[in-house]
């Protein structure tokens, strides 16, 4: 039996190392073979799109392998519409999911059950965070705090309009660029 084994971390201050180490001895004392490790590092699980995981489902696709392993059902995504539709594409391609560390296989009609119930958890989890970061972001800004990055020094520098049309003119064909004369302009502060 070949395995995929799919690590993911949001940030890029995480490692994937702790969720390797645990993945491939659960192959190593399952004597799965280990076909490719996908690991999307500093991205969200949010997002339907990561480059690892559009290789790994690609080579679902082409039925690469027999099973996809992953440390917990939210490495995969937070976003039950997408775990579900993942699950699916593996459904109907005869491989095989499994959580470590969630002890659950979805071949067996419990692992199916556990991963729905599961993915709905991941989604509101989700959902909690970011309704944390919005009260926090609206706390500060009742405090009079400014949001946002903050200003550098080329914010304050005067800039030339000539810039914008040199800029301008490369992405252009010769014939309809018009010559100007260069302007400084001040930088709107808003």
């Amino acid at each position: 039996m070949k395995a995929a084994i799919y690590l993911r971390v949001s940030t890029l201050e995480q490692t994937t190392l702790n969720q390797e180490l645990e993945l491939k001895g659960y192959c190593e004392r399952n004597q799965i073979e280990i076909y490719d490790i996908y690991k999307d590092e500093g991205v969200s699980g949010s997002k339907t799109s990561r480059p690892e995981l559009d290789r790994l489902l690609q080579d679902i696709r082409n039925r690469c392998f027999d099973v996809v392993i992953v440390w917990k059902f939210d490495r995969l995504g937070r976003s039950t519409a997408h775990l579900l539709q993942v699950l699916e594409e593996l459904k109907n391609k005869g491989i095989r999911l499994i959580a470590t560390s969630q002890n659950i296989d979805t071949l067996t009609p419990m692992g199916k059950f556990f991963f729905t119930i599961l993915s709905g958890f991941a989604e509101m989890e989700r959902e909690i965070i970011r309704e944390r970061i919005l009260l926090g972001l609206e706390r500060r800004k009742k405090q009079g705090h400014k949001l946002g990055r903050p200003r550098g020094s080329k914010d304050k520098k005067y800039r030339k309009k000539s810039g914008y049309y040199n800029r301008w003119a490369k992405n252009t064909t010769p014939h309809k660029i018009k010559q100007t004369t260069p302007k400084r302009t001040k930088i709107n502060k808003e």
